[in-house]
């Protein structure tokens, strides 16, 4: 299927002192992308797992160009990569109307047990729902 993409309002309060998004709320921006993707499409398709838990394990944030919360919409693209049982790498571009990346970004996701208190692994169901958002494998080839 490839990419999953959410389109994430830009808010009067992201802005820093520099009337730029600051980048640790790009970070909270692409959260709300994630959520859209691992709780809220998966809850559609009746996959509750990742809402009851899942933590970032690593995040990794390359800033290209400021923006303004003026440009209204922060459109997020999502891919996964390195789907292993108990883990997967989540690509993130995001851009506003028509622009190149303003910003692209890894987070690497552990689904978590919070009653047990440790991770787990991804169910066969859970597993499914992440192989559609990885890309093709022409398009794999061409980022290496």
């Amino acid at each position: 299927m490839g990419a999953f993409v959410a389109d994430v309002p830009l808010r009067w309060s992201d802005m820093d002192a520099f009337g730029h998004v600051n980048h640790a709320r790009t970070v909270t921006l692409l959260e709300e992308a994630r959520v859209e993707l691992l709780f809220t499409e998966a809850g559609r398709r009746g996959l509750l797992g990742m809402a009851e838990g899942m933590v970032v394990a690593r995040l990794a944030v390359d800033y290209r160009v400021p923006v303004s919360h003026s440009a209204g919409t922060l459109q997020v693209r999502m891919s996964v990569r390195d789907l292993k049982s108990a883990s997967f790498v989540l690509d993130y571009s995001a851009s506003t109307s028509g622009s190149p990346a303003v910003a692209t970004a890894e987070t690497l996701m552990v689904p978590y047990d919070l009653q047990a208190g440790r991770p787990r692994r991804l169910s066969a169901d859970e597993r499914a729902f992440l192989a559609e958002w990885q890309p093709a494998l022409a398009e794999a080839g061409d980022r290496a």
